[in-house]
């Protein structure tokens, strides 16, 4: 499979953990965001991925599979173990929400695209994208810390895809310099999924794309 990726994109970072926690390979190949004007937005990608966006998964077979979670849904039913969703409906579907609050509530408002339209259309400075971002996730954040119970992962003994969600934008948070003393809970699940490699090894500072120079914060 072929992982198209950026380092810092939080999307891609969730995919990579649901790679490694399915023991699953995988070539990277990084599409830069942010170097010149973004190499997603290059006739070469879309013919990959007609939204222009990261991540993209390529199968074995030439099929290009799109969006985080409809890649992580995929890698789950087909390779069934370990199971990132609990079998029980009501606990599934409370894992779903916490993974939805971070996908399509917090998100959204925070990615490079919107960010960038903030700053380049509408004249808006990075200190004032920072005090956007994190207005937004600390939204979504007090709601997350109220819905889950450390255990040590989000909803108990094993990482689902609410932890593949949460990881990431707990880094976001962490990049712009975001206090996060008021969410105890979520950052006691960070420092769990921290400790298995399959979150370890998808760090952004240890991607085959990540730059010399470190993890960047301004777009």
């Amino acid at each position: 499979m072929i992982l198209y990726s950026f380092f810092r994109s939080s999307a891609a970072y969730r995919v990579r953990i649901a790679l490694n926690l399915k023991n699953l390979p995988y070539e990277t190949v990084g599409v830069d965001l942010l170097k010149n004007g973004g190499e997603h937005l290059s006739d070469r990608y879309k013919a990959v991925n007609p939204q222009m966006r990261v991540p993209a998964l390529g199968l074995p077979d030439g099929d290009v599979l799109l969006q985080s979670l409809a890649i992580i849904d995929y890698l789950d039913e087909r390779f069934p173990e370990p199971p990132l969703l609990p079998a029980d409906p009501l606990a599934k579907a409370r894992v779903r929400a916490v993974a939805q609050i971070i996908a399509a509530d917090i998100h959204p408002l925070n990615n490079t695209g919107a960010l960038r339209y903030l700053k380049h259309r509408l004249g808006h400075v990075q200190d004032e994208l920072d005090t956007w971002s994190k207005h937004w996730i600390g939204a979504g954040f007090e709601a997350i810390e109220r819905l889950i119970d450390p255990a040590p992962y989000t909803f108990g003994a094993s990482p689902t895809l609410a932890d593949i969600c949460l990881v990431p934008q707990v880094a976001n948070a962490r990049r712009i310099a975001m206090p996060l003393d008021r969410f105890p809970k979520i950052c006691a699940v960070e420092a769990a999924c921290l400790a298995l490699p399959a979150f370890d090894r998808a760090r952004p500072e240890v991607q085959p794309d990540t730059p010399a120079t470190g993890v960047p914060v301004g777009v």
